[in-house]
């Protein structure tokens, strides 16, 4: 199976109708520039927000955008990266997993309107599943499957291949399939779970 096919608008239309019926917030831009412009209209001046490892977010760019300062945010990446004692460094992560804006992507999103994502080390998982009022995932449309059996093998046999000779290539061991969340429905209706769905191909 191909798992990099940007799928036809009606099966995006059928996704996003499944998605909102579940309790997700989605929305679809055409190209990555106005995705950016969409994270920067969900997230008020002066809040605090959290990403995680994402090579969609890199490709939108976002993460340079946090980078630069150049944002009405208080950053909570920088406040960690800053940290120069191990010790505290690794209170703030723990911290981190409470901002009330955490941002990120997915592995694959299925018809029915199912979100499925794979981690090595868990560290975002918290946030998507509970802990982060508002959660963004900016997600290409080419992680749209039929099903939740493609959905995970999308993850397994394409996603994580690449995203372990990416680790690789950093110098580090590589990446792992370790843990997973599978999100069926948003029933906490004080929690916000945007899914923005760019129709160009982003992220692995």
């Amino acid at each position: 199976m191909t798992y990099d096919n940007l799928p036809a608008e009606e099966i995006v239309t059928k996704t996003m109708g499944a998605l909102k019926a579940n309790g997700f917030i989605p929305q679809y831009v055409a190209t990555k520039e106005q995705a950016l412009e969409v994270i920067k209209g969900l997230i008020p001046a002066g809040e605090t927000v959290m990403s995680g490892g994402s090579r969609t977010l890199e490709e939108i760019g976002f993460i340079e955008l946090l980078k630069s300062g150049t944002h009405p945010w208080n950053n909570l990446k920088d406040g960690i990266f800053a940290e120069p004692d191990k010790e505290k460094q690794s209170i703030l992560r723990n911290q981190s997993i409470l901002a009330p804006y955490f941002l990120g992507s997915i592995h694959a999103v299925t018809e029915a309107g199912q979100l499925v994502v794979v981690s090595g080390s868990g560290s975002q998982i918290p946030s998507y599943a509970f802990s982060s009022t508002n959660v963004i995932w900016v997600v290409g449309t080419q992680k749209i499957t039929p099903d939740l059996q493609s959905a995970m093998a999308r993850a397994r046999d394409y996603v994580y291949p690449l995203e372990d000779a990416r680790v690789k290539s950093t110098g580090a061991s590589g990446s792992s399939l370790s843990q997973w969340l599978i999100l069926e429905k948003n029933i906490m209706t004080s929690r916000h779970l945007h899914i923005v769905f760019v129709g160009e191909k982003l992220g692995f």
